[in-house]
């Protein structure tokens, strides 16, 4: 457990926790999140950051101040509220894809929530994301996996309930992925068994610094009123630029969408996907209908736009989910039944999109489309080469819960 657990007047409405991996390539450029969470701070005392941030780069003055005297890599666990620093507790670098690590955490925020008095507790998980295959880059280059990020924050939440049981009702209300490809329904399932109502996140390769942390005023200006709620926060991601000097400036995003996860609505969009599936399966025993499913999926471009060398890549086979079921309830040469299926699967996947925004052109990719990146995505490959390839690293796509109860390997047997 950390030891800087606050103690203030309740007037909070937001406890805000900063969970930051930076033993990697990004730790100079997503270091801002934590200077953004001041700056947020100082313009809205509703909000209390609980931040753990795992960094090489030298401190600045502020944080010095505060006990941050270490070189190298370490951990620094600090609140910050009203546009301070609290007390700085510099330690040994963290291994923060551990689960246990951020079981930690999570349940440091819940206390550090319940200490506040606030109403909403969010996680912000900032680090390179890997969509269904994980987030959290460990050291050895692989993932934490999206089942293991839904039981740290599961185990936090029983640990705070433990060590607080006048508190027990207490959870995490939403995560923020600021990590690549997450928007997912593979981890919209894992989070929402983790009792997590909503998740904030990208279905494609996002730019750092990425989400920027004022998405905290959204949320805090908006409690009881998700659908505001949302809407703000997609805003505040699609609005931000970054000042690059000569280069201009770019937004973190091509697409951006907030989440329910409401169980109920999780599990009738898994029965309608699941559906599809052995529906589609079934009827693929056909070689002409196998031919029009195949068609139909290779005209939805995966994930991973930018024009890159690297062909092999998990996430070019991560096709938004919609886009897809649109497709295919919209082509008549499939059976009356698929068709059915599909507006289904569709329309329950839809239901869970509280908001979301695109780029038509987004310029950082060159200028690639992502007018059909509506919602979540899943995985979708369409020839064997793009069946988990990195999965000898560590880094899966089909090994999750999600996969196997909607029998997403009988539509991958169809089309890939």
């Amino acid at each position: 457990m950390l030891q800087n657990v606050t103690s203030t007047p309740s007037r909070r409405s937001l406890e805000f926790g900063i969970y930051r991996d930076g033993d990697n390539n990004l730790d100079p450029i997503q270091e801002s999140v934590v200077s953004q969470a001041l700056r947020t701070s100082a313009s809205d005392s509703r909000i209390q950051f609980t931040v753990e941030d795992t960094t090489a780069t030298r401190p600045g003055a502020a944080r010095q101040a505060q006990g941050d005297t270490r070189h190298g890599l370490h951990t620094d666990q600090f609140t910050i509220s009203d546009g301070a620093l609290g007390p700085v507790d510099s330690l040994k670098a963290h291994n923060m894809s551990d689960e246990r690590n951020l079981s930690a955490f999570v349940a440091t925020t819940l206390d550090n929530a319940e200490a506040s008095g606030a109403k909403q507790t969010w996680i912000d998980l900032v680090d390179h994301g890997g969509g269904d295959g994980g987030g959290l880059e460990t050291r050895d280059g692989s993932c934490m996996t999206m089942p293991d990020i839904a039981k740290a924050i599961s185990d936090g939440v029983a640990l705070h309930a433990r060590e607080h049981p006048e508190d027990a009702g207490r959870g995490v209300d939403g995560v923020v992925a600021n990590q690549c490809l997450m928007d997912t329904m593979g981890f919209a399932d894992a989070l929402s068994h983790a009792n997590v109502k909503w998740l904030a996140a990208s279905p494609e390769t996002m730019l750092a610094p990425g989400v920027p942390s004022n998405v905290a005023h959204a949320i805090a200006s908006h409690e009881n009123e998700p659908v505001q709620m949302a809407k703000a926060i997609v805003g505040d991601v699609m609005r931000t630029k970054y000042d690059v000097g000569a280069f201009g400036g770019f937004g973190p995003a091509a697409a951006f969408d907030v989440l329910d996860l409401d169980s109920a609505k999780i599990d009738r969009a898994e029965a309608a996907i699941r559906r599809l599936n052995d529906d589609a399966a079934a009827q693929a025993r056909d070689l002409g209908v196998r031919d029009v499913l195949r068609e139909d999926a290779r005209a939805i471009d995966g994930m991973v736009r930018a024009p890159l060398d690297e062909k092999n890549l998990p996430w070019h086979a991560d096709r938004p989910a919609i886009a897809f079921y649109d497709t295919l309830a919209s082509d008549g040469r499939l059976d009356a039944t698929v068709r059915a299926d599909a507006r289904a699967a569709s329309a329950a996947v839809r239901n869970l999109v509280l908001a979301h925004r695109e780029s038509a052109h987004f310029a950082p990719f060159g200028g690639a489309d992502y007018s059909d990146a509506a919602g979540p995505t899943i995985h979708l490959p369409t020839s064997c080469r793009e069946i988990d390839p990195w999965a000898s690293a560590g880094v899966s796509e089909t090994n999750n819960d999600f996969y196997r109860k909607v029998d997403q390997g009988a539509m991958t047997r169809v089309i890939a």
